[in-house]
């Protein structure tokens, strides 16, 4: 299974885009709100200038403390961003996602940002996956 394909199955491909200066508890609330895990963080709102889930603000809340709700997101966020493309096999994407321990992923083409992948929907395709094979191999099986 291709990105691309996971990136049709799902029912809002919109990536959540915050502006760089953001501040970290207007992120948080966009998270909450949205019952998403990460923001991008985007200038243009179409190239990831960085990337900051939930558990990087959890991190740094243990860290520091509460003050840093009012410290601008691209304080915190991720810059060295592991991206894939939409023609990107979801197996390879999976094992990069395990090995890494990152849980979403931008899909960015051209240089342009055009989605953004979870760990649960790389699972969610394959396991998806799966079970059409099994049917397949049941039907081949029981002679259908």
């Amino acid at each position: 299974m291709l990105v691309h394909q996971i990136l049709k199955s799902k029912s809002d491909d919109a990536v959540v885009t915050v502006q760089p200066g953001t501040k970290v508890s207007d992120a948080a609330k966009i998270l909450a709100e949205r019952k998403i895990g990460t923001v991008v963080v985007s200038g243009d709102g179409q190239t990831a200038d960085g990337i900051l889930s939930e558990r990087d603000i959890v991190r740094v809340l243990a860290q520091k403390g509460g003050s840093v709700l009012t410290d601008p997101v691209d304080t915190y966020m991720t810059t060295q961003l592991v991206t894939c493309g939409r023609q990107d096999d979801a197996d390879a994407i999976l094992a990069t996602m395990t090995e890494k321990r990152f849980r979403h992923m931008p899909v960015v083409e051209d240089g342009h940002l055009v989605g953004l992948i979870t760990i649960g929907d790389v699972v969610k395709a394959r396991l998806a996956e799966l079970s059409m094979e099994k049917d397949a191999l049941q039907g081949m099986i029981m002679g259908h």
